[in-house]
């Protein structure tokens, strides 16, 4: 197992020091997905919810998300981002909205952090938006999926398997 890198040999928590690293492009893809009610969803398709289109706000809060990781997250990196995607996906059958980011840069570290932050900004705020007629909607599977640049290349995660 690999030792993790945001501690000194003292135990004390750490920023990287990536001033030795190549700059090589590099992109991250994170998901995740948001379960509700029925009407909640059909709400949601025929922007009909009261704090307006939905999906709309969420994209922004994503993007936005994506780009202010660095002020969330105490030793991740500020980052020159080069594109941030955000994509909403609707799946009536099982009443969810999957999410997914894919976020970019030219730089000395990963976007993994600022992918997997902008699907949990994203669904979150899908969350803020409906909460007064659903507060049951349950946040499920954020997790990187995908992520390229840098010295460990390309790494993707394995295929879910199904538990039941």
């Amino acid at each position: 197992m690999k030792k993790l890198s945001h501690f000194d040999v003292r135990g004390q928590a750490r920023m990287v020091d990536v001033a030795a690293k190549d700059e090589t492009h590099r992109v991250a893809r994170a998901g995740g997905r948001i379960r509700m009610l029925p009407a909640t969803l059909r709400q949601i398709v025929a922007k009909t919810a009261r704090k307006g289109d939905v999906l709309g706000v969420a994209r922004i809060a994503a993007i936005q998300a994506a780009k202010r990781a660095p002020d969330l997250i105490p030793l991740c990196h500020p980052l020159a981002l080069t594109r941030v995607d955000i994509e909403f996906a609707i799946d009536r059958k099982a009443s969810a909205i999957d999410c997914l980011a894919t976020v970019e840069t030219v730089g000395r570290t990963g976007v993994e952090m600022e992918a997997l932050t902008a699907v949990s900004a994203g669904l979150l705020t899908i969350y803020d938006m409906c909460k007064a007629v659903d507060r049951g909607m349950r946040l499920e599977r954020i997790h990187l999926l995908e992520k390229t640049g840098g010295k460990s290349g390309h790494w993707m995660a394995k295929p879910a398997r199904c538990t039941g």
